[in-house]
Protein backbone atom coordinates (compact mmCIF):
# COMPACT_ATOMS: atom_id res chain seq x y z
CA UNK A 1 0.00 0.00 0.00
CA UNK A 2 1.36 3.74 -1.08
CA UNK A 3 0.49 6.38 0.28
CA UNK A 4 1.17 10.05 -1.21
CA UNK A 5 4.57 11.91 -1.75
CA UNK A 6 5.74 13.69 1.67
CA UNK A 7 6.84 17.06 2.08
CA UNK A 8 10.48 17.62 1.43
CA UNK A 9 10.64 14.79 -0.93
CA UNK A 10 11.29 14.55 -4.75
CA UNK A 11 8.38 14.41 -7.11
CA UNK A 12 8.09 14.49 -11.01
CA UNK A 13 5.20 16.58 -12.24
CA UNK A 14 3.03 15.24 -14.67
CA UNK A 15 0.27 17.58 -16.98
CA UNK A 16 -1.56 16.57 -19.52
CA UNK A 17 -3.37 18.79 -21.86
CA UNK A 18 -7.06 17.40 -22.52
CA UNK A 19 -8.11 18.47 -26.12
CA UNK A 20 -5.33 21.12 -25.95
CA UNK A 21 -1.67 22.32 -25.84
CA UNK A 22 -0.42 22.59 -22.13
CA UNK A 23 -0.04 26.21 -20.65
CA UNK A 24 2.88 27.75 -19.41
CA UNK A 25 1.22 29.81 -16.66
CA UNK A 26 -0.57 26.57 -16.00
CA UNK A 27 2.59 24.48 -15.26
CA UNK A 28 3.69 27.28 -13.58
CA UNK A 29 0.87 27.27 -10.93
CA UNK A 30 1.16 23.57 -10.62
CA UNK A 31 4.47 23.76 -9.58
CA UNK A 32 4.13 26.55 -6.97
CA UNK A 33 1.22 24.00 -5.98
CA UNK A 34 3.42 21.02 -5.44
CA UNK A 35 5.72 23.47 -3.38
CA UNK A 36 3.49 24.86 -1.56
CA UNK A 37 2.58 20.77 -0.23
CA UNK A 38 6.18 20.52 0.69
CA UNK A 39 6.96 18.57 -2.47
CA UNK A 40 10.16 19.18 -4.25
CA UNK A 41 9.87 19.46 -8.13
CA UNK A 42 12.58 17.58 -9.99
CA UNK A 43 11.15 16.94 -13.14
CA UNK A 44 7.65 18.19 -15.56
CA UNK A 45 6.53 15.81 -17.94
CA UNK A 46 3.78 17.16 -19.88
CA UNK A 47 1.46 15.36 -23.09
CA UNK A 48 -1.28 15.89 -24.79
CA UNK A 49 -4.23 13.44 -25.72
CA UNK A 50 -8.25 14.01 -26.44
CA UNK A 51 -9.47 12.38 -23.39
CA UNK A 52 -7.91 10.38 -20.38
CA UNK A 53 -6.69 6.65 -20.72
CA UNK A 54 -9.05 4.56 -18.05
CA UNK A 55 -6.44 2.43 -17.06
CA UNK A 56 -3.29 4.77 -16.92
CA UNK A 57 -5.12 8.39 -17.29
CA UNK A 58 -1.94 8.82 -19.68
CA UNK A 59 -1.21 5.95 -22.49
CA UNK A 60 0.80 3.07 -21.69
CA UNK A 61 3.67 4.54 -23.96
CA UNK A 62 3.56 7.90 -21.46
CA UNK A 63 3.26 5.73 -18.40
CA UNK A 64 6.56 4.19 -19.29
CA UNK A 65 8.06 7.27 -20.12
CA UNK A 66 7.07 8.88 -16.59
CA UNK A 67 8.52 5.18 -14.93
CA UNK A 68 11.75 6.30 -16.68
CA UNK A 69 11.94 9.55 -15.26
CA UNK A 70 11.31 8.61 -12.06
CA UNK A 71 14.38 6.60 -12.10
CA UNK A 72 16.28 8.93 -13.74
CA UNK A 73 15.47 11.42 -11.41
CA UNK A 74 15.53 9.24 -8.13
CA UNK A 75 12.03 10.79 -7.15
CA UNK A 76 10.00 9.74 -4.26
CA UNK A 77 6.51 9.91 -5.99
CA UNK A 78 4.57 11.40 -9.17
CA UNK A 79 1.98 14.04 -8.72
CA UNK A 80 -0.96 14.49 -11.26
CA UNK A 81 -2.07 18.21 -12.24
CA UNK A 82 -5.36 16.54 -12.86
CA UNK A 83 -8.19 14.51 -10.77
CA UNK A 84 -7.41 10.96 -11.15
CA UNK A 85 -9.82 7.87 -10.91
CA UNK A 86 -9.13 5.58 -7.80
CA UNK A 87 -8.29 2.82 -10.18
CA UNK A 88 -6.07 5.03 -12.11
CA UNK A 89 -3.86 6.10 -8.98
CA UNK A 90 -4.01 2.39 -8.01
CA UNK A 91 -2.87 1.27 -11.47
CA UNK A 92 -0.18 3.71 -11.75
CA UNK A 93 1.06 3.37 -8.41
CA UNK A 94 1.59 -0.40 -9.20
CA UNK A 95 3.34 0.54 -12.57
CA UNK A 96 5.58 3.37 -11.22
CA UNK A 97 6.57 1.91 -7.98
CA UNK A 98 5.95 4.84 -5.92
CA UNK A 99 3.40 7.34 -4.30
CA UNK A 100 0.98 8.93 -6.96
CA UNK A 101 -1.15 12.11 -5.96
CA UNK A 102 -3.63 13.80 -7.82
CA UNK A 103 -4.76 17.50 -7.65
CA UNK A 104 -7.33 17.40 -5.85
CA UNK A 105 -5.10 15.03 -2.97
CA UNK A 106 -2.47 17.87 -3.36
CA UNK A 107 -4.94 20.67 -2.53
CA UNK A 108 -6.49 18.37 0.44
CA UNK A 109 -3.10 18.59 2.00
CA UNK A 110 -2.22 21.73 1.30
CA UNK A 111 -5.47 22.97 3.16
CA UNK A 112 -4.56 19.97 6.08
CA UNK A 113 -1.31 22.07 6.65
CA UNK A 114 -2.84 25.37 6.21
CA UNK A 115 -6.58 24.89 8.09
CA UNK A 116 -5.77 27.13 11.79
CA UNK A 117 -9.17 27.50 12.91
CA UNK A 118 -11.42 24.78 14.60
CA UNK A 119 -13.64 25.15 11.94
CA UNK A 120 -11.37 24.98 8.74
CA UNK A 121 -9.75 21.65 10.52
CA UNK A 122 -13.23 20.58 10.46
CA UNK A 123 -14.10 21.48 6.68
CA UNK A 124 -11.00 20.00 5.80
CA UNK A 125 -11.42 16.70 7.53
CA UNK A 126 -14.71 16.40 5.96
CA UNK A 127 -13.33 17.35 2.46
CA UNK A 128 -9.76 14.52 3.21
CA UNK A 129 -12.62 11.86 4.44
CA UNK A 130 -15.10 12.33 1.49
CA UNK A 131 -11.94 11.79 -1.25
CA UNK A 132 -10.33 8.70 1.19
CA UNK A 133 -14.05 7.13 0.76
CA UNK A 134 -13.53 6.35 -2.67
CA UNK A 135 -9.87 4.88 -2.49
CA UNK A 136 -10.73 2.56 0.14
CA UNK A 137 -9.84 -0.39 -2.23
CA UNK A 138 -6.42 0.85 -2.81
CA UNK A 139 -5.79 1.43 0.71
CA UNK A 140 -6.44 -1.76 1.23
CA UNK A 141 -4.94 -3.48 -1.28
CA UNK A 142 -2.52 -5.13 1.28
CA UNK A 143 -5.54 -7.00 2.30
CA UNK A 144 -6.80 -8.52 -0.81
CA UNK A 145 -4.63 -11.09 -0.60
CA UNK A 146 -6.26 -12.46 3.31
CA UNK A 147 -9.46 -13.84 1.31
CA UNK A 148 -11.02 -17.58 2.04
CA UNK A 149 -10.19 -20.27 0.74
CA UNK A 150 -11.71 -22.18 -2.42
CA UNK A 151 -15.68 -21.84 -2.08
CA UNK A 152 -15.49 -18.69 -0.10
CA UNK A 153 -16.20 -15.15 -1.14
CA UNK A 154 -14.97 -12.38 1.23
CA UNK A 155 -12.89 -12.93 3.95
CA UNK A 156 -10.79 -10.82 6.58
CA UNK A 157 -9.74 -8.67 3.99
CA UNK A 158 -13.06 -7.58 2.49
CA UNK A 159 -14.16 -7.78 6.23
CA UNK A 160 -11.90 -4.89 7.02
CA UNK A 161 -12.40 -2.75 4.13
CA UNK A 162 -16.57 -3.01 5.39
CA UNK A 163 -15.22 -1.86 8.79
CA UNK A 164 -13.11 0.86 7.29
CA UNK A 165 -15.84 2.30 5.36
CA UNK A 166 -18.33 2.05 8.21
CA UNK A 167 -15.72 4.01 10.41
CA UNK A 168 -15.31 6.06 7.81
CA UNK A 169 -18.88 6.95 7.03
CA UNK A 170 -19.51 7.52 11.14
CA UNK A 171 -16.41 10.17 11.13
CA UNK A 172 -18.29 12.00 7.94
CA UNK A 173 -21.98 12.37 9.74
CA UNK A 174 -20.04 13.49 13.06
CA UNK A 175 -17.77 16.10 11.32
CA UNK A 176 -21.23 17.06 9.14
CA UNK A 177 -23.56 17.60 12.17
CA UNK A 178 -20.24 19.59 14.09
CA UNK A 179 -20.24 21.88 11.01
CA UNK A 180 -23.72 22.23 10.96
CA UNK A 181 -23.51 23.69 14.41
CA UNK A 182 -20.88 26.08 12.94
CA UNK A 183 -23.01 27.14 10.42
CA UNK A 184 -26.54 27.68 13.01
CA UNK A 185 -23.89 29.67 14.73
CA UNK A 186 -21.99 31.71 11.80
CA UNK A 187 -26.04 32.59 11.16
CA UNK A 188 -27.01 33.69 14.44
CA UNK A 189 -23.41 36.19 13.94
CA UNK A 190 -25.41 37.31 10.73
CA UNK A 191 -28.90 37.74 11.98
CA UNK A 192 -26.93 39.91 14.72
CA UNK A 193 -25.08 42.14 12.39
CA UNK A 194 -28.20 42.38 10.13
CA UNK A 195 -30.33 43.75 13.25
CA UNK A 196 -27.35 46.33 13.57
CA UNK A 197 -27.80 47.25 10.13
CA UNK A 198 -23.71 46.71 9.82
CA UNK A 199 -22.66 47.11 6.17
CA UNK A 200 -20.98 43.97 5.09
CA UNK A 201 -18.13 43.39 3.26
CA UNK A 202 -15.90 40.50 1.87
CA UNK A 203 -13.04 40.17 -0.29
CA UNK A 204 -12.83 37.60 -2.86
CA UNK A 205 -10.53 36.17 -5.38
CA UNK A 206 -8.09 33.95 -7.02
CA UNK A 207 -5.44 33.13 -4.20
CA UNK A 208 -2.42 34.33 -4.09
CA UNK A 209 -4.29 38.07 -5.85
CA UNK A 210 -3.48 39.39 -2.47
CA UNK A 211 -6.34 39.64 -0.69
CA UNK A 212 -4.98 39.40 2.83
CA UNK A 213 -2.40 42.01 2.31
CA UNK A 214 -5.49 44.65 1.06
CA UNK A 215 -7.09 43.06 3.86
CA UNK A 216 -4.45 44.01 6.10
CA UNK A 217 -3.93 47.60 4.70
CA UNK A 218 -7.73 48.70 4.98
CA UNK A 219 -8.07 47.84 8.74
CA UNK A 220 -4.82 47.82 9.73
CA UNK A 221 -5.17 44.00 11.11
CA UNK A 222 -1.94 41.52 11.08
CA UNK A 223 -3.43 38.92 9.28
CA UNK A 224 -1.22 35.96 7.82
CA UNK A 225 -0.49 37.52 4.40
CA UNK A 226 2.76 35.79 2.10
CA UNK A 227 3.59 34.84 -2.00
CA UNK A 228 2.15 31.65 -2.12
CA UNK A 229 -0.99 29.86 -2.97
CA UNK A 230 -3.49 29.49 -0.61
CA UNK A 231 -2.15 31.72 2.50
CA UNK A 232 -5.24 31.90 4.15
CA UNK A 233 -8.04 29.64 4.58
CA UNK A 234 -9.81 30.70 8.07
CA UNK A 235 -12.49 33.61 7.74
CA UNK A 236 -11.00 36.06 9.67
CA UNK A 237 -13.71 39.79 9.70
CA UNK A 238 -12.49 43.22 11.31
CA UNK A 239 -14.33 46.29 11.44
CA UNK A 240 -13.46 49.62 9.17
CA UNK A 241 -14.46 53.29 9.68
CA UNK A 242 -15.31 54.67 6.68
CA UNK A 243 -15.37 58.23 7.42
CA UNK A 244 -17.16 59.97 4.05
CA UNK A 245 -20.33 57.38 5.24
CA UNK A 246 -19.67 57.94 8.93
CA UNK A 247 -20.86 54.18 9.75
CA UNK A 248 -18.56 51.12 10.67
CA UNK A 249 -18.62 48.40 8.05
CA UNK A 250 -17.35 44.80 8.62
CA UNK A 251 -14.33 43.42 6.51
CA UNK A 252 -14.09 39.57 5.96
CA UNK A 253 -11.25 37.89 4.10
CA UNK A 254 -12.12 34.64 2.58
CA UNK A 255 -10.31 31.65 1.31
CA UNK A 256 -8.94 32.63 -2.32
CA UNK A 257 -10.16 30.21 -5.27
CA UNK A 258 -8.11 28.08 -7.78
CA UNK A 259 -8.43 26.60 -10.88
CA UNK A 260 -10.34 23.22 -10.61
CA UNK A 261 -11.04 23.90 -7.10
CA UNK A 262 -12.26 20.17 -6.02
CA UNK A 263 -15.96 20.27 -5.64
CA UNK A 264 -15.83 18.60 -2.52
CA UNK A 265 -13.93 21.40 -1.09
CA UNK A 266 -16.41 23.81 -2.21
CA UNK A 267 -19.22 21.91 -1.00
CA UNK A 268 -17.08 21.24 2.72
CA UNK A 269 -16.63 25.00 2.70
CA UNK A 270 -19.98 25.93 2.76
CA UNK A 271 -19.81 27.70 6.26
CA UNK A 272 -17.30 29.96 5.40
CA UNK A 273 -17.83 31.08 1.62
CA UNK A 274 -21.23 31.95 2.61
CA UNK A 275 -20.06 35.24 4.36
CA UNK A 276 -19.15 35.77 0.42
CA UNK A 277 -23.48 35.12 -0.43
CA UNK A 278 -24.24 36.92 2.51
CA UNK A 279 -22.09 40.36 2.45
CA UNK A 280 -23.97 43.60 0.94
CA UNK A 281 -20.66 43.81 -1.41
CA UNK A 282 -17.97 41.72 -2.37
CA UNK A 283 -14.57 43.10 -3.17
CA UNK A 284 -13.03 41.12 -6.03
CA UNK A 285 -9.88 41.62 -5.77
CA UNK A 286 -7.59 40.56 -8.98
CA UNK A 287 -4.33 40.33 -9.71
CA UNK A 288 -3.63 43.12 -12.29
CA UNK A 289 -0.20 41.53 -13.79
CA UNK A 290 -1.00 38.35 -14.14
CA UNK A 291 -1.14 37.52 -17.38
CA UNK A 292 -4.13 34.46 -16.72
CA UNK A 293 -6.22 37.60 -15.62
CA UNK A 294 -9.08 36.59 -17.40
CA UNK A 295 -9.56 33.01 -16.55
CA UNK A 296 -8.86 33.81 -13.03
CA UNK A 297 -11.33 36.21 -13.10
CA UNK A 298 -13.66 33.80 -14.71
CA UNK A 299 -12.96 30.79 -12.54
CA UNK A 300 -13.77 33.19 -9.72
CA UNK A 301 -17.15 34.12 -10.84
CA UNK A 302 -17.60 30.42 -11.12
CA UNK A 303 -17.31 29.69 -7.92
CA UNK A 304 -19.48 32.43 -7.04
CA UNK A 305 -22.21 31.22 -8.72
CA UNK A 306 -21.81 27.88 -7.27
CA UNK A 307 -22.42 29.45 -3.38
CA UNK A 308 -25.12 31.61 -4.93
CA UNK A 309 -23.05 34.75 -4.59
CA UNK A 310 -23.21 36.00 -8.31
CA UNK A 311 -25.89 38.51 -7.84
CA UNK A 312 -24.13 40.76 -4.89
CA UNK A 313 -22.84 44.01 -6.02
CA UNK A 314 -18.87 43.88 -6.90
CA UNK A 315 -16.04 46.18 -7.01
CA UNK A 316 -13.62 45.16 -9.42
CA UNK A 317 -10.16 45.96 -7.09
CA UNK A 318 -6.78 45.80 -10.09
CA UNK A 319 -4.52 44.60 -7.18
CA UNK A 320 -0.33 45.41 -8.06
CA UNK A 321 -0.90 47.89 -9.80
CA UNK A 322 2.69 49.10 -9.32
CA UNK A 323 3.82 46.59 -11.63
CA UNK A 324 1.39 48.27 -14.87
CA UNK A 325 2.59 50.91 -16.66
CA UNK A 326 -0.45 53.37 -16.66
CA UNK A 327 -1.23 52.21 -20.37
CA UNK A 328 -1.98 48.52 -19.38
CA UNK A 329 -4.12 49.53 -16.88
CA UNK A 330 -6.75 50.38 -19.62
CA UNK A 331 -5.82 47.34 -21.40
CA UNK A 332 -6.57 44.92 -18.35
CA UNK A 333 -9.40 46.44 -17.61
CA UNK A 334 -10.89 46.48 -21.17
CA UNK A 335 -9.83 42.93 -21.48
CA UNK A 336 -12.30 41.66 -19.20
CA UNK A 337 -15.32 43.47 -20.30
CA UNK A 338 -14.49 42.04 -24.00
CA UNK A 339 -14.85 38.13 -22.75
CA UNK A 340 -18.19 39.69 -20.28
CA UNK A 341 -19.38 42.69 -22.38
CA UNK A 342 -22.49 42.89 -20.69
CA UNK A 343 -21.53 43.20 -16.98
CA UNK A 344 -20.61 46.88 -16.06
CA UNK A 345 -18.78 47.25 -12.52
CA UNK A 346 -16.85 49.89 -10.90
CA UNK A 347 -12.99 49.37 -11.26
CA UNK A 348 -10.50 50.46 -8.63
CA UNK A 349 -6.45 49.92 -9.23
CA UNK A 350 -4.57 49.78 -5.94
CA UNK A 351 -1.40 48.29 -5.11
CA UNK A 352 -1.83 47.02 -1.12
CA UNK A 353 2.05 46.71 -0.43
CA UNK A 354 2.42 50.52 -1.50
CA UNK A 355 -0.49 51.79 -0.18
CA UNK A 356 -1.38 53.11 -3.45
CA UNK A 357 -4.97 53.60 -4.35
CA UNK A 358 -6.11 53.07 -1.28
CA UNK A 359 -8.08 56.00 -0.69
CA UNK A 360 -9.86 55.77 -3.76
CA UNK A 361 -11.51 52.17 -3.03
CA UNK A 362 -12.25 53.53 0.92
CA UNK A 363 -14.63 56.03 -1.19
CA UNK A 364 -15.68 53.94 -3.34
CA UNK A 365 -16.91 51.86 -0.85
CA UNK A 366 -18.55 54.39 1.20
CA UNK A 367 -20.45 55.28 -2.01
CA UNK A 368 -21.70 51.88 -1.66
CA UNK A 369 -22.50 51.11 1.59
CA UNK A 370 -24.09 55.10 2.07
CA UNK A 371 -26.88 53.73 -0.84
CA UNK A 372 -27.44 51.08 1.00
CA UNK A 373 -27.51 52.51 4.61
CA UNK A 374 -29.91 55.45 3.59
CA UNK A 375 -33.94 55.16 3.96
CA UNK A 376 -35.13 53.55 0.69
CA UNK A 377 -36.51 56.88 -0.77
CA UNK A 378 -33.30 58.57 -0.87
CA UNK A 379 -30.88 55.83 -2.15
CA UNK A 380 -29.19 56.07 -5.42
CA UNK A 381 -31.17 53.54 -7.94
CA UNK A 382 -28.33 52.03 -8.65
CA UNK A 383 -24.85 52.92 -7.19
CA UNK A 384 -23.04 49.85 -8.29
CA UNK A 385 -23.54 50.66 -12.11
CA UNK A 386 -23.45 55.00 -11.56
CA UNK A 387 -19.85 54.92 -13.59
CA UNK A 388 -19.35 51.64 -14.60
CA UNK A 389 -17.18 52.30 -17.52
CA UNK A 390 -14.61 54.76 -14.65
CA UNK A 391 -11.23 52.45 -14.50
CA UNK A 392 -10.32 54.54 -11.34
CA UNK A 393 -7.16 55.01 -9.64
CA UNK A 394 -5.86 57.03 -6.73
CA UNK A 395 -6.02 61.22 -8.13
CA UNK A 396 -7.14 60.53 -11.72
CA UNK A 397 -9.69 62.64 -12.83
CA UNK A 398 -13.17 62.33 -11.68
CA UNK A 399 -12.33 60.00 -9.42
CA UNK A 400 -13.49 59.72 -6.22
CA UNK A 401 -12.37 62.59 -3.86
CA UNK A 402 -9.75 61.05 -1.58
CA UNK A 403 -10.29 59.99 1.58
CA UNK A 404 -8.88 60.93 4.96
CA UNK A 405 -10.50 58.43 7.34
CA UNK A 406 -8.29 55.84 9.19
CA UNK A 407 -9.23 51.92 9.67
Amino acid sequence: MFERPRSGERAVLVRIGLGGPVEREDLEEFAQLAESAGAIPVATLTGRRERPEPKFFVGSGKADEIKALVAATQAHGVIFDQALSPAQQRNLERHLGVPVADRTGLILDIFADRAQSHEGKLQVELARLQYLSTRLVRRWSHLERQRGGIGNRGGPGEAQIELDRRMIGDRIKSVKERLERVKRQRSTQRRARERRGTFRISLVGYTNAGKSTLFNALVKARAYAADQLFATLDTTTRSLWLGEAQAQVSLSDTVGFIRDLPHKLVEAFEATLQEAADADLLLHVVDGASPLLAEQMTEVERVLADIGADTVPQILVYNKSDLLEPSQRARVASDWLEVHPGLRRQRVFVSATEGQGLDVLRAAIAEQALARLKPADEAAPDAITAAPDAALSGGSPGSFPPSHSHA
